[in-house]
């Protein structure tokens, strides 16, 4: 662990996520530092594999130390994601930041855990109550498997687009375009992919990885 790293960033795919740290960095106090873990690391390609979403299991859609998108079952990814947590508790960070926007059952710690999901989705129901919301996921199998539902009054359309496969987001942009506010659900979305989605929807849109940000800026 670096000796001045305070903030442990933790993903569900492999370390180090350079898609994600250094713009989120940008939004954080310079003299914070940083380590980075991953949930797959150390895990070969039969490793990987070893984890796709087994019949009926929800999904995670991540990325590998090389760039390349993996899916993995959530069940599976969560029993080392437990581990990998419990491990980190113990190395005297300010805050473990959990780097996926996906809900996890159960997770705990000593040290300050900022999970993303439930920051987001406080975000998100605070700013969509009445409203017709959009939410864009990376994967067409995750719209069934999504927590955001029509609750207070909202109405919810969602649509897929993934982060990681060089997809464009027009069609997913014209799904949403009729909606009143916006929300790209997963940390892989980064500020250039939320700006062109407000550029073709003109609509509001909120970014998973800069909400998060923020709320740890104030924390630490």
């Amino acid at each position: 662990m670096p000796r001045q790293a305070q903030i442990a960033f933790v993903t569900v795919g492999q370390a180090p996520r350079s898609d994600i740290v250094p713009e989120m960095r940008g939004w954080l106090p310079t003299d914070l530092g940083h380590a980075e873990f991953g949930v797959l690391d150390g895990l070969d390609r039969d490793g990987v594999a070893a984890l796709a979403p087994r019949r009926g299991e929800p999904s995670l859609c991540t990325r590998l130390a090389g760039g390349g998108e993996v899916v993995t079952g959530k069940h599976q990814t969560a029993d080392r994601l437990h581990d990998l947590i419990a491990r980190l508790d113990t190395q005297g960070f300010a805050a473990i930041v959990l780097l996926c926007s996906g809900r996890f059952e159960g997770l705990s710690a000593k040290t300050l855990l900022v999970e993303a999901q439930p920051v987001v989705d406080a975000t998100v129901d605070a700013l969509s109550a009445g409203r017709h919301l959009g939410v864009v996921l990376p994967l067409e199998r995750q719209i069934a498997e999504s927590h955001v539902g029509e609750t207070m009054g909202r109405r919810v359309t969602h649509t897929h687009y993934s982060p990681y496969a060089g997809e464009t987001p027009a069609r997913a942009a014209a799904s949403v375009a009729g909606c009143d506010l916006i929300v790209m659900h997963c940390m892989g979305y980064d500020e250039a992919m939320r700006a062109e989605m407000a550029r073709q929807t003109g609509k509001p849109v909120l970014l998973p990885r800069r909400i998060v940000a923020s709320a740890v800026a104030q924390l630490i």
